[in-house]
Protein backbone atom coordinates (compact mmCIF):
# COMPACT_ATOMS: atom_id res chain seq x y z
CA UNK A 1 0.00 0.00 0.00
CA UNK A 2 1.36 3.56 -1.11
CA UNK A 3 0.85 6.84 0.70
CA UNK A 4 -0.90 9.35 -2.00
CA UNK A 5 -1.10 12.90 -1.54
CA UNK A 6 -3.17 14.95 -3.26
CA UNK A 7 -3.12 18.50 -3.36
CA UNK A 8 -6.21 20.11 -5.02
CA UNK A 9 -7.84 23.24 -3.90
CA UNK A 10 -11.40 21.78 -5.30
CA UNK A 11 -13.09 19.70 -3.09
CA UNK A 12 -14.98 18.04 -5.94
CA UNK A 13 -11.89 16.87 -7.00
CA UNK A 14 -10.03 16.01 -3.80
CA UNK A 15 -12.89 13.71 -2.95
CA UNK A 16 -13.03 12.09 -6.32
CA UNK A 17 -9.56 11.34 -6.41
CA UNK A 18 -9.26 9.85 -3.21
CA UNK A 19 -12.30 7.71 -3.37
CA UNK A 20 -10.93 5.69 -6.65
CA UNK A 21 -7.29 5.65 -5.56
CA UNK A 22 -8.78 4.10 -1.97
CA UNK A 23 -10.65 1.64 -3.93
CA UNK A 24 -7.21 0.00 -5.27
CA UNK A 25 -5.85 -0.15 -1.94
CA UNK A 26 -3.81 3.44 -1.52
CA UNK A 27 -3.48 5.27 1.69
CA UNK A 28 -4.85 8.85 0.70
CA UNK A 29 -4.19 11.88 2.43
CA UNK A 30 -5.55 15.27 0.81
CA UNK A 31 -4.73 19.14 1.06
CA UNK A 32 -6.70 22.03 -0.01
CA UNK A 33 -3.55 24.39 -1.07
CA UNK A 34 -0.27 25.04 -0.43
CA UNK A 35 0.03 25.82 3.28
CA UNK A 36 -1.49 22.87 4.65
CA UNK A 37 0.34 20.75 1.80
CA UNK A 38 3.56 22.28 3.25
CA UNK A 39 2.76 21.76 6.64
CA UNK A 40 1.84 17.53 5.74
CA UNK A 41 5.16 17.55 3.96
CA UNK A 42 7.01 18.60 6.83
CA UNK A 43 5.53 15.84 9.09
CA UNK A 44 5.88 12.85 6.82
CA UNK A 45 6.97 11.67 3.15
CA UNK A 46 4.77 10.12 0.85
CA UNK A 47 5.45 7.92 -1.62
CA UNK A 48 3.77 10.28 -4.46
CA UNK A 49 1.90 13.38 -4.38
CA UNK A 50 -0.63 14.60 -7.44
CA UNK A 51 -0.11 18.76 -7.50
CA UNK A 52 -2.59 20.58 -9.13
CA UNK A 53 -1.07 23.61 -10.56
CA UNK A 54 -3.39 25.95 -10.10
CA UNK A 55 -4.33 27.47 -6.25
CA UNK A 56 -4.98 30.18 -4.85
CA UNK A 57 -2.61 30.84 -2.07
CA UNK A 58 0.39 29.56 -3.90
CA UNK A 59 1.02 28.22 -7.29
CA UNK A 60 1.75 24.11 -7.92
CA UNK A 61 4.70 25.08 -9.48
CA UNK A 62 6.12 27.42 -6.98
CA UNK A 63 5.63 24.81 -4.10
CA UNK A 64 7.33 22.20 -6.49
CA UNK A 65 10.32 24.58 -6.19
CA UNK A 66 10.39 25.22 -2.93
CA UNK A 67 10.65 21.27 -2.43
CA UNK A 68 13.22 20.79 -4.64
CA UNK A 69 15.22 24.23 -2.65
CA UNK A 70 14.92 22.22 0.54
CA UNK A 71 15.81 18.72 -0.38
CA UNK A 72 11.85 17.54 0.08
CA UNK A 73 11.47 16.92 -3.59
CA UNK A 74 12.47 12.84 -3.19
CA UNK A 75 9.14 11.71 -4.21
CA UNK A 76 7.67 11.52 -7.38
CA UNK A 77 5.47 14.17 -8.22
CA UNK A 78 2.57 14.31 -10.57
CA UNK A 79 1.34 17.35 -11.67
CA UNK A 80 -2.09 18.33 -12.50
CA UNK A 81 -4.50 20.72 -14.45
CA UNK A 82 -7.25 21.90 -16.81
CA UNK A 83 -5.29 24.73 -18.51
CA UNK A 84 -2.00 24.78 -17.81
CA UNK A 85 0.42 25.59 -21.14
CA UNK A 86 2.97 23.35 -22.55
CA UNK A 87 5.74 26.00 -21.25
CA UNK A 88 4.15 25.22 -17.32
CA UNK A 89 4.29 21.55 -17.89
CA UNK A 90 8.42 21.61 -19.14
CA UNK A 91 9.41 24.20 -16.46
CA UNK A 92 7.68 21.62 -14.15
CA UNK A 93 9.41 18.62 -15.44
CA UNK A 94 12.64 20.35 -15.30
CA UNK A 95 12.46 20.80 -11.48
CA UNK A 96 11.92 17.32 -10.89
CA UNK A 97 8.32 16.57 -11.96
CA UNK A 98 7.58 12.98 -13.09
CA UNK A 99 4.03 13.33 -14.79
CA UNK A 100 1.41 15.42 -15.79
CA UNK A 101 -2.50 14.58 -15.81
CA UNK A 102 -4.77 16.94 -18.00
CA UNK A 103 -8.14 18.02 -16.22
CA UNK A 104 -10.78 15.96 -16.29
CA UNK A 105 -9.19 12.99 -15.43
CA UNK A 106 -10.12 9.94 -16.76
CA UNK A 107 -9.90 7.03 -14.11
CA UNK A 108 -8.13 4.97 -16.55
CA UNK A 109 -5.29 7.88 -17.34
CA UNK A 110 -5.59 8.81 -13.38
CA UNK A 111 -4.61 5.04 -12.35
CA UNK A 112 -2.20 4.27 -15.06
CA UNK A 113 -0.20 7.55 -14.30
CA UNK A 114 0.21 6.83 -10.68
CA UNK A 115 1.55 3.24 -11.62
CA UNK A 116 3.50 4.41 -13.55
CA UNK A 117 5.20 7.10 -11.33
CA UNK A 118 5.47 4.91 -8.71
CA UNK A 119 6.88 2.29 -10.41
CA UNK A 120 9.73 5.03 -11.68
CA UNK A 121 9.50 6.53 -8.40
CA UNK A 122 13.42 8.49 -8.92
CA UNK A 123 16.07 7.37 -5.83
CA UNK A 124 16.74 10.82 -5.18
CA UNK A 125 18.82 11.66 -2.44
CA UNK A 126 17.83 15.01 0.31
CA UNK A 127 19.33 17.62 -1.05
CA UNK A 128 19.59 21.07 -0.52
CA UNK A 129 20.80 24.07 -2.49
CA UNK A 130 21.54 28.21 -2.15
CA UNK A 131 17.64 28.36 -3.73
CA UNK A 132 16.56 27.03 -0.24
CA UNK A 133 17.35 30.56 1.36
CA UNK A 134 15.19 33.43 -0.47
CA UNK A 135 15.64 35.41 2.37
CA UNK A 136 18.65 35.62 3.04
CA UNK A 137 20.41 38.94 0.89
CA UNK A 138 23.69 37.42 0.94
CA UNK A 139 22.72 33.77 -0.53
CA UNK A 140 19.98 35.01 -2.86
CA UNK A 141 22.87 37.52 -4.19
CA UNK A 142 25.62 34.57 -4.61
CA UNK A 143 22.59 32.65 -6.08
CA UNK A 144 22.03 35.09 -8.75
CA UNK A 145 25.83 35.55 -9.55
CA UNK A 146 26.84 31.88 -9.82
CA UNK A 147 23.61 30.83 -12.19
CA UNK A 148 24.83 34.24 -14.37
CA UNK A 149 28.24 32.59 -14.68
CA UNK A 150 27.90 29.38 -15.20
CA UNK A 151 24.90 30.32 -18.14
CA UNK A 152 28.11 31.51 -20.00
CA UNK A 153 31.21 28.14 -18.63
CA UNK A 154 30.10 24.53 -17.79
CA UNK A 155 33.28 24.63 -15.10
CA UNK A 156 33.34 27.18 -12.55
CA UNK A 157 35.61 27.45 -9.69
CA UNK A 158 34.53 28.52 -6.14
CA UNK A 159 36.97 30.54 -4.36
CA UNK A 160 36.93 29.85 -0.74
CA UNK A 161 37.72 31.60 2.60
CA UNK A 162 40.82 29.32 4.55
CA UNK A 163 37.91 28.59 6.80
CA UNK A 164 34.12 28.08 7.01
CA UNK A 165 33.33 27.20 3.30
CA UNK A 166 29.96 26.63 1.89
CA UNK A 167 31.36 25.41 -1.24
CA UNK A 168 28.56 21.84 -1.68
CA UNK A 169 25.89 24.11 -0.78
CA UNK A 170 26.52 26.85 -3.68
CA UNK A 171 27.66 23.49 -6.27
CA UNK A 172 24.55 21.82 -5.45
CA UNK A 173 22.72 25.00 -7.08
CA UNK A 174 23.79 23.80 -10.36
CA UNK A 175 22.26 20.26 -10.47
CA UNK A 176 19.32 19.58 -12.02
CA UNK A 177 16.51 16.84 -10.19
CA UNK A 178 17.44 13.44 -10.68
CA UNK A 179 20.81 13.99 -12.20
CA UNK A 180 24.33 12.84 -10.89
CA UNK A 181 26.58 14.02 -8.56
CA UNK A 182 30.12 12.64 -9.02
CA UNK A 183 32.68 13.89 -6.15
CA UNK A 184 36.22 13.69 -8.24
CA UNK A 185 37.93 13.76 -4.81
CA UNK A 186 36.53 10.79 -3.26
CA UNK A 187 37.43 8.44 -6.07
CA UNK A 188 40.51 7.02 -6.43
CA UNK A 189 40.00 4.82 -9.51
CA UNK A 190 40.35 6.13 -13.46
CA UNK A 191 36.99 7.95 -14.45
CA UNK A 192 36.06 6.47 -17.54
CA UNK A 193 34.22 7.52 -20.78
CA UNK A 194 31.59 4.99 -20.02
CA UNK A 195 31.10 6.55 -16.77
CA UNK A 196 30.84 9.62 -17.88
CA UNK A 197 28.79 8.81 -21.36
CA UNK A 198 25.96 7.81 -18.93
CA UNK A 199 25.99 10.37 -16.83
CA UNK A 200 25.22 13.10 -19.48
CA UNK A 201 23.48 16.01 -16.97
CA UNK A 202 25.09 15.22 -14.28
CA UNK A 203 27.23 18.08 -11.89
CA UNK A 204 31.03 16.89 -11.15
CA UNK A 205 32.09 18.39 -8.06
CA UNK A 206 35.93 18.76 -6.26
CA UNK A 207 35.69 20.64 -2.66
CA UNK A 208 39.03 21.23 -2.47
CA UNK A 209 41.80 21.18 -5.17
CA UNK A 210 44.90 21.14 -3.09
CA UNK A 211 43.74 17.76 -1.69
CA UNK A 212 43.43 15.91 -5.05
CA UNK A 213 45.66 13.00 -5.44
CA UNK A 214 47.95 12.96 -8.75
CA UNK A 215 45.37 10.32 -10.17
CA UNK A 216 42.60 12.66 -9.16
CA UNK A 217 43.66 15.29 -11.05
CA UNK A 218 44.06 13.46 -14.49
CA UNK A 219 40.49 12.29 -13.72
CA UNK A 220 40.21 16.11 -13.69
CA UNK A 221 41.72 17.07 -16.98
CA UNK A 222 39.71 13.94 -18.32
CA UNK A 223 36.79 14.90 -17.78
CA UNK A 224 37.22 18.67 -18.32
CA UNK A 225 37.89 18.44 -22.05
CA UNK A 226 34.55 16.44 -22.53
CA UNK A 227 32.34 18.44 -20.34
CA UNK A 228 30.64 20.13 -23.36
CA UNK A 229 30.69 16.54 -25.66
CA UNK A 230 28.40 14.63 -22.61
CA UNK A 231 26.54 17.63 -21.65
CA UNK A 232 28.50 17.65 -18.22
CA UNK A 233 29.25 20.20 -15.77
CA UNK A 234 32.50 21.31 -13.53
CA UNK A 235 32.13 22.84 -9.82
CA UNK A 236 35.42 23.03 -7.97
CA UNK A 237 36.48 24.88 -4.97
CA UNK A 238 39.64 25.77 -3.77
CA UNK A 239 41.29 28.39 -0.79
CA UNK A 240 44.62 28.35 -2.73
CA UNK A 241 45.31 30.31 -5.53
CA UNK A 242 47.08 28.96 -9.05
CA UNK A 243 50.35 29.95 -7.69
CA UNK A 244 50.48 27.69 -4.66
CA UNK A 245 48.75 24.59 -6.78
CA UNK A 246 51.58 24.95 -9.31
CA UNK A 247 53.94 24.95 -6.65
CA UNK A 248 52.43 21.14 -5.81
CA UNK A 249 53.03 19.85 -9.18
CA UNK A 250 49.96 20.74 -10.99
CA UNK A 251 49.72 21.05 -14.86
CA UNK A 252 49.70 24.60 -15.85
CA UNK A 253 47.16 24.40 -18.92
CA UNK A 254 44.95 22.23 -15.82
CA UNK A 255 44.87 25.56 -13.90
CA UNK A 256 44.62 28.41 -16.30
CA UNK A 257 41.66 26.10 -17.43
CA UNK A 258 40.47 25.85 -13.56
CA UNK A 259 41.16 29.28 -12.86
CA UNK A 260 39.46 30.60 -15.83
CA UNK A 261 35.86 31.75 -14.53
CA UNK A 262 35.55 31.78 -11.01
CA UNK A 263 33.24 33.34 -7.90
CA UNK A 264 34.08 34.12 -4.17
CA UNK A 265 32.37 32.54 -1.82
CA UNK A 266 31.68 34.03 1.59
CA UNK A 267 32.27 32.45 5.29
CA UNK A 268 29.83 31.02 7.31
CA UNK A 269 31.06 34.06 9.87
CA UNK A 270 29.71 36.25 7.43
CA UNK A 271 26.75 34.20 7.15
CA UNK A 272 26.35 34.20 10.91
CA UNK A 273 22.96 35.20 10.62
CA UNK A 274 21.83 32.68 8.53
CA UNK A 275 22.97 29.80 10.73
CA UNK A 276 19.83 29.42 12.02
CA UNK A 277 18.21 29.05 8.39
CA UNK A 278 20.90 26.92 7.37
CA UNK A 279 20.87 24.46 10.32
CA UNK A 280 17.44 24.23 10.14
CA UNK A 281 17.31 22.73 5.83
CA UNK A 282 20.37 20.57 6.58
CA UNK A 283 18.52 19.14 10.06
CA UNK A 284 15.53 18.34 7.40
CA UNK A 285 17.88 17.23 5.09
CA UNK A 286 19.69 14.42 7.55
CA UNK A 287 16.08 13.31 8.85
CA UNK A 288 14.76 12.94 4.83
CA UNK A 289 17.84 10.73 4.63
CA UNK A 290 16.87 8.39 7.16
CA UNK A 291 19.94 9.18 8.75
CA UNK A 292 18.43 10.75 11.85
CA UNK A 293 15.04 10.55 13.34
CA UNK A 294 12.66 13.24 13.22
CA UNK A 295 14.40 15.93 15.28
CA UNK A 296 13.95 19.76 15.62
CA UNK A 297 15.50 22.49 16.29
CA UNK A 298 14.27 24.68 19.35
CA UNK A 299 15.06 28.78 19.11
CA UNK A 300 17.81 28.75 21.95
CA UNK A 301 19.55 26.39 19.61
CA UNK A 302 19.29 27.92 16.53
CA UNK A 303 20.69 31.05 18.55
CA UNK A 304 23.43 29.05 19.97
CA UNK A 305 24.58 27.31 16.89
CA UNK A 306 24.56 31.34 15.55
CA UNK A 307 27.29 32.32 18.08
CA UNK A 308 29.33 29.52 17.31
CA UNK A 309 32.97 30.27 14.75
CA UNK A 310 32.46 27.09 12.26
CA UNK A 311 35.87 27.26 11.47
CA UNK A 312 35.56 23.83 9.34
CA UNK A 313 32.36 24.99 7.68
CA UNK A 314 29.47 23.53 6.22
CA UNK A 315 30.55 20.08 6.89
CA UNK A 316 31.21 20.83 10.54
CA UNK A 317 27.81 22.49 10.76
CA UNK A 318 26.46 19.25 9.15
CA UNK A 319 28.12 16.78 11.57
CA UNK A 320 27.25 18.69 14.35
CA UNK A 321 23.43 18.16 13.51
CA UNK A 322 23.71 14.82 12.91
CA UNK A 323 25.43 14.17 16.13
CA UNK A 324 22.86 16.68 18.27
CA UNK A 325 20.14 14.81 16.39
CA UNK A 326 20.97 11.25 17.40
CA UNK A 327 21.98 12.22 20.38
CA UNK A 328 18.96 14.40 21.35
CA UNK A 329 16.52 12.36 24.34
CA UNK A 330 13.32 14.74 23.25
CA UNK A 331 11.95 15.49 19.62
CA UNK A 332 13.17 19.12 19.97
CA UNK A 333 16.71 19.88 20.42
CA UNK A 334 17.82 22.23 23.19
CA UNK A 335 20.55 24.74 23.76
CA UNK A 336 21.66 22.11 26.87
CA UNK A 337 21.94 19.68 23.64
CA UNK A 338 24.05 22.45 22.12
CA UNK A 339 25.85 23.22 25.11
CA UNK A 340 26.86 19.79 26.01
CA UNK A 341 28.29 18.77 22.41
CA UNK A 342 29.98 21.51 21.66
CA UNK A 343 30.71 23.07 25.16
CA UNK A 344 31.36 20.76 27.17
CA UNK A 345 32.83 22.34 30.31
CA UNK A 346 30.70 25.38 30.34
CA UNK A 347 27.59 23.76 32.30
CA UNK A 348 30.31 23.41 35.38
CA UNK A 349 31.29 27.21 34.71
CA UNK A 350 28.10 28.85 34.82
CA UNK A 351 27.17 26.56 38.32
CA UNK A 352 30.40 28.93 39.96
CA UNK A 353 28.29 31.30 42.12
CA UNK A 354 28.20 34.81 41.04
CA UNK A 355 32.34 36.39 42.63
CA UNK A 356 33.26 33.13 42.95
CA UNK A 357 35.58 32.66 40.30
CA UNK A 358 37.56 36.20 41.04
CA UNK A 359 38.03 34.78 44.45
CA UNK A 360 39.74 31.38 42.90
CA UNK A 361 41.92 33.70 40.57
CA UNK A 362 43.50 35.18 43.85
CA UNK A 363 44.44 31.65 45.29
CA UNK A 364 47.25 29.87 45.18
CA UNK A 365 46.98 27.39 42.38
CA UNK A 366 46.59 24.14 45.29
CA UNK A 367 43.42 25.79 46.89
CA UNK A 368 42.54 27.06 43.48
CA UNK A 369 42.30 23.64 41.71
CA UNK A 370 40.64 22.24 44.69
CA UNK A 371 38.30 24.49 44.66
CA UNK A 372 36.68 23.72 40.86
CA UNK A 373 37.53 20.16 41.30
CA UNK A 374 35.14 19.92 44.14
CA UNK A 375 32.81 22.03 41.68
CA UNK A 376 33.42 19.44 38.89
CA UNK A 377 33.10 16.63 40.87
CA UNK A 378 29.05 17.94 42.93
CA UNK A 379 28.13 19.14 38.75
CA UNK A 380 28.78 15.21 37.62
CA UNK A 381 27.31 13.39 40.44
CA UNK A 382 24.25 15.45 40.22
CA UNK A 383 24.34 14.79 36.56
CA UNK A 384 24.64 11.11 36.76
CA UNK A 385 22.50 10.39 39.36
CA UNK A 386 24.83 9.94 42.13
CA UNK A 387 25.79 6.87 40.14
CA UNK A 388 29.54 5.98 41.03
CA UNK A 389 30.00 3.84 37.43
CA UNK A 390 28.94 6.60 35.34
CA UNK A 391 31.14 8.96 37.05
CA UNK A 392 33.82 6.71 36.76
CA UNK A 393 33.22 6.67 33.03
CA UNK A 394 32.51 10.31 32.84
CA UNK A 395 35.78 11.47 34.62
CA UNK A 396 37.99 8.49 33.43
CA UNK A 397 39.19 7.66 36.73
CA UNK A 398 39.39 4.12 38.05
CA UNK A 399 37.10 3.38 40.99
CA UNK A 400 39.45 3.18 43.56
CA UNK A 401 41.15 6.77 42.61
CA UNK A 402 37.88 8.10 42.39
CA UNK A 403 36.53 7.70 45.93
CA UNK A 404 39.92 8.52 47.53
CA UNK A 405 39.60 12.24 45.46
CA UNK A 406 35.64 11.97 46.53
CA UNK A 407 37.14 11.41 49.94
CA UNK A 408 39.50 14.24 49.60
CA UNK A 409 37.64 16.46 48.30
CA UNK A 410 34.46 16.20 51.69
CA UNK A 411 32.55 14.13 49.57
CA UNK A 412 33.00 10.83 50.74
CA UNK A 413 28.78 9.87 50.93
CA UNK A 414 28.41 12.04 47.55
CA UNK A 415 28.71 8.26 45.51
CA UNK A 416 26.49 6.14 48.07
CA UNK A 417 23.65 6.96 46.76
CA UNK A 418 23.64 4.43 43.36
CA UNK A 419 26.21 1.93 42.76
CA UNK A 420 24.22 0.92 39.43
Amino acid sequence: MSQILVIDDEVGIRELLSEILTDEGHDVATCENATTARAWREARRPDLVLLDIWMPDTDGVTLLKEWAANGQLNMPVVMMSGHATIETAVEATKIGATGFLEKPIGMQKLLSSVKQALERAPKLGSVISLAAFPRSPALKDLRRRLEQVAAKSRCVLLRTPPAGSIAELTARTLQSPGKPWIDLSHDSTPLTLELLTKSGGAVLYCGELGRLTRLQQKNLAFALERLDKHNLRLVTASSQDAAALAAQGWEEWLLNALFDVSIGLPSLVELKDDIPDLATHLLTQLVEAGEVPARRLSVAAQNMLRQQPWAEGYVQLKSTLKSLALAALEDEISAEDVQHLLMPGAAVLAEIPPGLLPEMLTLPLREAREMFEKLYFEHHLKLEGGSMTRLAEKTGLERTHLYRKLKDLGLRNAGKESEE
